[in-house]
């Protein structure tokens, strides 16, 4: 649904362009070129933020399965760890050698 009210606003955009007579076609090319690009860099975001909160959330859903997964060479398990949900980070336990250890759970494969 936001792709299409993205598209909407373009559309008036471009309308709003082609009755503005001021403006010289170099000048309505240039604004079109500087608007298509933050709108694809925008999508390019998108898709990379997408991409690692869907990886954080592989690796929380496999710690929570009780795998080992590899934070900067470290092995966190959920033997040794806890994890806060609420900021995604892997909390060393009490009694253990990782204990008050936290390391976030975007670093890990």
């Amino acid at each position: 649904m936001a792709y299409i009210a993205g598209l909407v606003i373009v559309g008036l955009f471009f309308l709003a362009l082609h009755y503005f007579t001021e403006l010289t076609k170099s000048q309505k090319t240039m604004i079109t070129a500087v608007i298509l690009v933050v709108v694809f860099s925008a999508v390019a975001f998108n898709a990379y933020s997408n991409a690692q909160r869907d990886k954080m959330l592989n690796v929380v859903m496999k710690f929570n399965q009780s795998k080992t997964v590899n934070c900067n060479g470290i092995d966190v398990n959920n033997s040794d760890y806890t994890i806060s949900i609420g900021t995604y980070t892997f909390i060393g336990k009490e009694n253990t050698p990782n204990y008050g250890q936290m390391i976030s759970a975007s670093s890990c494969e």
